[in-house]
């Protein structure tokens, strides 16, 4: 298994759930940890997890990667040591409600684009010239069962995973002929902060949902980015689909009575 130690991996939406996993599991190969999410907070506590359990350095900043201005200037005045980056994890996003289309509240919508597609196009074209530069690197994207079967009362979200997929498909094919690789992590079910999010905060409803069943765990998400990121440079994975044993696709589950 080629090492990925030293390797700088940018991590976005860092703070919690999947992105902060992933974190943990890139540190224990001796990954240097490029992190930023809006809680600023909650990354001072992981670098300080971090560097005291696996001794790598970290560097964690705030931003909303829904913001598209913020996201070019920030990223271009990163310190030039961690500007190299090797690995990034298109990490953030959310959805918003579970609600019919007609009935939807379009802030849930414009949060929903502006942080799965249009976040994850602004990150990936501050950090994928600099990786066609110097040869190397691997964008692996977050996507989702929603992207691939629409269930009822989610059109939009499944909509944004949809275009994820089409991004990370139509970006390997842009960077054909460079080192570049691209990789799509498709999870259905994960037990994470994703529903109180959707629900904003209301912890009952979230709490339904992995209700009588047993989900994904962020830790399973992140040993998959961790296999893809360590595949030989000439063995490029183009999408990972995992779910639960109880999870068909995004809406056939078993339940347990």
């Amino acid at each position: 298994m080629p090492s990925i130690r030293d390797r700088i991996a940018f991590i976005t939406g860092a703070s919690s759930g999947i992105g902060r996993a992933t974190a943990l599991a890139l540190a224990a190969e001796g990954t240097r940890l490029l992190l930023c999410a809006r809680r600023i907070d909650r990354l001072e506590a992981l670098a300080r997890e971090i560097e005291a359990e696996h001794k790598v350095p970290t560097h964690i900043f705030s931003l909303d990667v829904q913001d598209s201005a913020a996201v070019t200037k920030t990223l271009a005045e990163l310190p030039e040591a961690w500007k190299p980056i090797d690995i990034l994890v298109n990490n953030a996003g959310l959805s918003r409600g579970l609600a019919k289309l007609q009935e939807d509240d379009e802030q849930n919508w414009n949060e929903m684009i502006d942080t799965n597609i249009k976040g994850l196009l602004s990150v990936t074209r501050a950090i994928v010239p600099g990786m066609i530069e110097r040869g190397r690197g691997h964008v692996i994207s977050m996507g989702s069962t929603a992207g691939y079967i629409t269930y009822p009362n989610g059109a939009v979200y499944c909509a944004t995973k949809a275009a994820e997929r089409a991004i990370s498909q139509g970006l390997k094919l842009d960077l054909m002929g460079t080192p570049v690789r691209v990789t799509s992590v498709d999870p259905g079910m994960v037990e994470t902060e994703f529903s109180e999010v959707r629900f904003r905060g209301d912890k009952s409803k979230a709490a339904k949902i992995y209700e009588n069943i047993t989900p994904l765990q962020p830790e399973d998400i992140a040993d998959a980015i961790v296999w893809a990121a360590t595949r030989p440079p000439h063995v490029n994975i183009h999408n990972i689909l995992l779910t639960t044993i109880d999870q068909g696709n995004s809406y056939v589950f078993n339940r347990r009575s």
